[in-house]
């Protein structure tokens, strides 16, 4: 009966991280669409959002039910069931992926003890591979729906993402194997390297964007495009295709793409995060003696740091938007297949040379 009560007490304790963790993610979206266009007005000397509540604070809520009020048209023509389910896909995927990402270390603390004493959902071992999975399939929601509107604006935007897809996942993937190297390296405490857990705590005395500084670059890189982010929008191009893959779509299910796009904004910063700037980690824990805390002051200085860097990525992915021109397509295939693959390679060998001689 004992350990009944207690799984039961596990289950109730991730279903409200879960609670916490949507009602979180969602509220940053909208407000990241805020904060893009407050960046985008900054940048072209504009104003921005600035009528609705104080400083235009409630204009993701306007924007909301005015998506909401307005109607929901579907081609004549379109698979309807396909096109109905593929906005959901996108961004239950987006969702899906912060499930084992680690917010922050509160060992002692009766909700993290499911989860070996981490802020998180679930602390499987095989995170990273969850990951990768997980994020693969992001793109048949897009190509779904370009294919179902029956529209060839939408169908050439779909087939984009699949082609764009191939073009840099072998590179954003020779990345990571980089970081999982590093990981068996350095990671001396218990589980396996495969935990995102452990990605982080292996970076305990140098994060890995100072000791994997190529690979760094590469991840980025890979995740605007994974994001579907300027410079390479090339799914929606306005100029070229109308819109791309979400040209016939309306009313929530064009908000569903809208919300999965910023969404993946976000698991992306907090992704760069946990695998190169030491997630939940801040500087100097040692010096000042972090590990001497109470769990709750644990928790709060864990939290502040990861949110600290992912706000800082979402930055930036907001600014680059606003800076850099779209690539053409075929820059695009171009950078990925011969450029990034190759330099993924190298860095690849090179991480694991390092490795062998500072081991032996």
């Amino acid at each position: 009966m004992e350990e009944t009560a207690i799984h039961t007490q596990f289950i109730i304790n991730a279903l409200i991280i879960i609670g916490l963790a949507l009602f979180v993610l969602l509220t940053a979206a909208a407000y990241t669409v805020y904060a893009e266009r407050k960046v985008a007005a900054a940048i072209q000397q504009r104003v921005g959002p600035n009528r609705v509540g104080p400083f235009g604070l409630l204009q993701p809520l306007a924007d909301v039910i005015k998506l909401l009020l307005k109607e929901d048209i579907v081609p004549v023509a379109a698979d309807k069931f396909v096109h109905f389910i593929a906005p959901v896909i996108s961004v239950s995927i987006a969702l899906i992926t912060m499930a084992v990402i680690p917010f922050a270390r509160a060992e002692g603390l009766a909700f993290t003890e499911g989860t070996g004493g981490y802020l998180m959902i679930a602390d499987v071992n095989i995170g990273i591979l969850y990951i990768l999975a997980v994020t693969s399939i992001s793109v048949y929601g897009v190509t779904l729906a370009g294919w179902s509107s029956n529209s060839k604006y939408s169908l050439l935007g779909g087939l984009r993402a699949s082609a764009q897809m191939i073009s840099y996942e072998l590179a954003m993937g020779l990345a990571v194997v980089s970081v999982i190297l590093l990981t068996n390296a350095n990671y001396t405490g218990d589980g396996g390297f495969l935990k995102l857990t452990s990605i982080v705590e292996a970076q305990r005395e140098f994060w890995n964007i100072f000791i994997n500084p190529l690979g760094f670059i590469i991840f980025v890189t890979a995740a605007f495009a994974e994001a579907n982010r300027t410079p390479f929008d090339l799914v929606e191009a306005e100029q070229e295709l109308v819109g791309g893959f979400h040209t016939e779509y309306s009313s929530m299910k064009f908000a569903l793409f809208f919300v999965a796009e910023y969404i993946h904004v976000i698991v992306a910063s907090a992704l760069i995060t946990t695998l190169f700037l030491g997630g939940y980690l801040g500087p100097f824990e040692g010096a000042i003696g972090v590990a001497e805390w109470s769990p709750l002051w644990q928790l709060l200085w864990g939290l502040a740091w990861f949110s600290a860097k992912t706000l800082f990525f979402v930055f930036v992915f907001l600014w680059v938007r606003w800076t850099i021109p779209r690539f053409k397509y075929n820059q695009l295939m171009d950078y990925g297949w011969k450029r990034f693959l190759p330099l993924a390679i190298i860095n690849l060998m090179l991480v694991a040379l390092g490795i062998a001689i500072f081991a032996s």
